[in-house]
């Protein structure tokens, strides 16, 4: 695994100083490397879990280490988080193992002090029973034990509460669950789940929606024959729910302003039997694209891809009998898929809420009467979420709220749900649907 780790120390180090998206910095590493498949399976755990626990790592490393945190070097820092994850967090490397490639990390760069520092101080962590820090105050301490910004737990315990705050944080570690959905416009559900099954994914079906499926253990539905015939398509639960609240009917016409990837347009085009007409939309032409594949995939013709700005108004657009208006977003609600997202500050979400309002508005200006509107995003926050629907009902006398409908069970009559990991074991999400009166 020594060069496992080392491609590791290079594409976090990297990561670090360029801040590059994790997972194309990972994908093209490995897919450059000589590794083997067991060794680039060990990287992107290691890769990812440093990523995703750098907050309590970093507490670590500030309680044992003499040296300020800028003293110490990118690279070394680097060092000892991967050798800190390793000793708390992987239980297939013997401690040993940890600090020994570790210190070989540090010589191997040139650097004789830095072998012997890291030494010393994973030593004298292990010693210590591998104990966290111990936090000031109660926020703290939930920031070192879940890696979760101060910021952010204080956000969440104010605008939910300290219970679902706690439930929150928990969920935002850990690996995220893969959940698809079947294309049964062209394929039975029967057949195709027999065919995931003779390709060995397991799975589970899930109660919640008849046509979805969570992936169990670490199979790559994207390799099967069955996903490269386009019987299925990989969307995260709540997305799906999304879908459901929009309600999409054979011959509807419907627009999807915020479209890229495409997982919602794909699912609302299976929803109505690739019947009507479904407009997709993304500002940038290769994100559209990405759309126009999937589509063709799947065998949803259905389906028009195009570039459009959303907070512009178009009026060559049809008016639709539903509007999706999924909005760009912190992304609070994936941290545990985008762990990046926590080492961002509070103030680069600032003027989100009001782009999410330009576009909301702007998408209501397609609605029929009588048609419908759903505003969602994927993340978890008061000023994203609720404050922008309820300065929409505000502005906008001619809508009212809309019960989200029966795929949300005993929640059907609400008309806005904020969704959160633990709910569903799924993406944090939040859905309001509103009406066209007039």
């Amino acid at each position: 695994m020594g060069n496992a780790r080392k491609t590791v120390l290079r594409l976090l180090t990297r990561l670090e100083n360029s801040g590059s998206y994790s997972n194309i910095l990972l994908d093209e590493g490995l897919e450059r490397s000589d590794l083997s498949p067991q060794d680039k399976k060990f990287a992107a755990a290691l890769f990812y879990g440093v990523l995703e626990r750098q907050i309590t790592l970093d507490n670590i490393i500030r309680e044992y280490s003499r040296n300020p945190k800028n003293k110490l070097g990118t690279e070394v820092r680097v060092i000892l988080r991967m050798g800190l994850y390793q000793l708390l967090y992987m239980d297939s490397v013997p401690d040993n193992a940890a600090v020994d490639e570790s210190v070989k990390l540090a010589k191997k760069n040139r650097n004789p002090v830095a072998s012997g520092f890291v030494n010393a101080m994973l030593r004298e962590f292990i010693r210590n029973d591998k104990k966290l820090p111990k936090g000031r105050n109660a926020t703290e301490e939930l920031s070192i034990e879940y890696s979760a910004p101060v910021w952010l737990t204080e956000k969440w315990t104010r605008e939910y509460g300290k219970d679902i705050c706690l439930e929150m944080l928990k969920t935002s570690v850990g690996q995220a669950p893969v959940t698809a959905r079947v294309n049964t416009v062209f394929h039975s559900l029967e057949s195709t789940l027999d065919m995931l099954a003779e390709e060995g994914i397991t799975f589970e079906r899930l109660s919640v929606l008849p046509d979805c499926i969570r992936i169990c253990g670490a199979g790559a539905v994207e390799h099967t024959k069955a996903y490269k015939e386009g019987r299925i398509h990989v969307q995260d639960l709540s997305s799906q729910l999304c879908c459901a609240a929009l309600d999409p009917k054979e011959n509807d016409t419907v627009l999807d302003l915020c479209a890229a990837p495409g997982g919602k347009t794909f699912t609302i085009a299976e929803r109505m039997n690739n019947k009507g007409r479904v407009l997709a939309f993304d500002l940038h032409r290769n994100r559209a694209g990405l759309i126009e594949s999937g589509a063709k995939r799947l065998g949803l013709d259905c389906i028009s891809a195009g570039v459009n700005n959303a907070k512009v108004y178009d009026e060559k657009m049809p008016k639709a009998d539903k509007v999706l208006c999924d909005a760009p977003c912190s992304g609070l609600g994936v941290i545990r898929r985008k762990p990046e997202i926590k080492y961002k500050e509070p103030s680069d979400f600032d003027r989100l809420p009001e782009i999410q309002y330009d576009i909301l508005k702007t998408s209501a200006e397609y609605v029929k009467v009588g048609g419908t509107l759903v505003y969602s995003t994927c993340t978890l926050s008061r000023a994203e979420n609720d404050e922008v629907a309820d300065r929409f009902l505000a502005e906008h006398l001619d809508f009212e709220p809309a019960p989200l409908g029966e795929a949300f069970g005993s929640d059907s009559g609400l008309c806005r749900m904020s969704i959160t990991p633990a709910k569903y074991n799924s993406d944090g999400f939040f859905i309001a649907k509103f009406i066209r009166l007039r």
